[in-house]
């Protein structure tokens, strides 16, 4: 054996040796950790296996949900799923309605209102706008309303909290501007007239609070009642001119369409403040007709006064697939447009009330087919003017 063999085999012999000293003591730590419970059981365990880094998101601190409540999950997460489900359907039916129905959209918007023709396979044709007159008129409405509500929240003390003055004095610049442009504006003379005196009424105004420092609630007061006719008229200029256009534009598509006519839909959207005498649906009746309400012509109520054409094809559109699935469901084709608990809710409301010696207050039972108009239409439910005009 020659010394090169001789040492191999001396560093394979310390090799194995320290081999098993490892295989002893690793054998020896686990029979520890088995023996000790609270090593496998207890919390501790799972802290020490997992990185510091990683326990402020894993690491739950409180107690474990309970079987109750993991059933709960489990079950109510149908309802979750619905959503993804109702979103891809709603997609396909969308194409196959736009595909195959004509559908007219009316939008409010700043400049009198936006209508849109959906005609079937074909791109939408939107309207022109109404005449700028309209604007016009409704800014300078606009404006006077405006300049109480500049002033409205100081009327307690103005002459000590002058926060408005600042702002005051730059709409006050504006109204002057407005007065100037106003003898270039392409307008009838009687408009002209009725705009100029109204925003001098407004200058007015303005200029004594400004040269006074201050101004009162009677000052306020006598400000917005002398205005008050010259409202109503910029009203009257601005809504005439609105619903002439509408009606033009409304006797063009009705022309163009022809016999679809009598299978197209109409849709228009409305906030809380528009939805009595809501002046695009009240127009779209006039050629609709009374008994196409709530079947083929459908207010909806939005949170906004703008709504995007796509949020109001996407809520136009459930409601028809719902109605849809009304009928194969329950075989009554209207009967999703209204709330599926408000049967039972009337009932529960009832029962609730009479246990406490109590009448319920609730609407009466209208069938699902009605063709009511969708708000106040009954003059005995109240006390007071209907009209503006009626207002003394």
């Amino acid at each position: 054996m020659n010394a090169r063999q001789f040492l191999c085999r001396i560093f394979s012999y310390q090799f194995l040796l320290v081999l098993s000293l490892t295989l002893v003591a690793h054998s020896a730590t686990s029979a520890e950790a088995i023996k000790t419970p609270s090593t496998v059981n207890g919390p501790e365990a799972s802290a020490t296996d997992i990185p510091d880094f990683m326990k402020i998101v894993v690491m739950n601190e409180g107690a474990p949900p309970t079987k109750e409540q993991i059933a709960f999950n489990t079950i109510s997460v149908l309802n979750d799923g619905m959503f993804s489900i109702y979103e891809k359907s709603l997609a396909m039916y969308k194409q196959n309605f736009r595909d195959r129905q004509n559908l007219i959209m009316g939008l409010f918007s700043g400049k009198g209102g936006r209508f849109i023709l959906y005609r079937a396979g074909q791109p939408p044709l939107e309207a022109e706008s109404p005449p700028e007159i309209y604007r016009i008129a409704k800014s300078v409405g606009h404006c006077a309303m405006a300049t109480y509500a500049l002033v409205a929240p100081y009327v307690g003390d103005a002459a000590s909290d002058q926060s408005w003055l600042a702002e005051m004095q730059a709409y006050h610049t504006s109204v002057q501007s407005a007065l100037v442009a106003l003898n270039t504006a392409e307008v009838k003379t009687e408009e002209r007239e009725l705009l100029s005196d109204s925003l001098k009424q407004v200058e007015s105004f303005m200029n004594k609070t400004l040269q006074k420092g201050s101004f009162t609630y009677e000052d306020v007061l006598a400000y917005a009642r002398g205005i008050k006719p010259n409202l109503a008229k910029l009203i009257t200029l601005a809504s005439s001119v609105q619903v002439g256009h509408w009606y033009k534009v409304l006797e063009n598509w009705k022309q163009m369409l022809g016999k679809d006519w009598e299978n197209t839909y109409a849709l228009s959207n409305s906030i809380y403040v528009a939805r009595q005498n809501n002046i695009l649906f009240s127009v779209l009746v006039q050629f609709m007709g009374e008994k196409t309400i709530n079947d083929r012509l459908i207010l909806l109520e939005t949170t906004d006064f703008t709504a995007t054409p796509d949020a109001m094809m996407d809520a136009f559109i459930r409601i028809l697939s719902d109605r849809a699935l009304g009928d194969v469901f329950y075989n009554d084709y209207r009967l999703m447009d209204s709330e599926l608990l408000g049967g039972g809710g009337r009932r529960a409301i009832e029962a609730e009330a009479a246990k406490r010696g109590l009448k319920a207050v609730l609407p009466p039972m209208a069938p699902y087919n009605s063709t009511e108009w969708p708000w106040r239409t009954d003059p005995a439910s109240g006390t007071g003017p209907a009209r503006m005009e009626d207002v003394k």
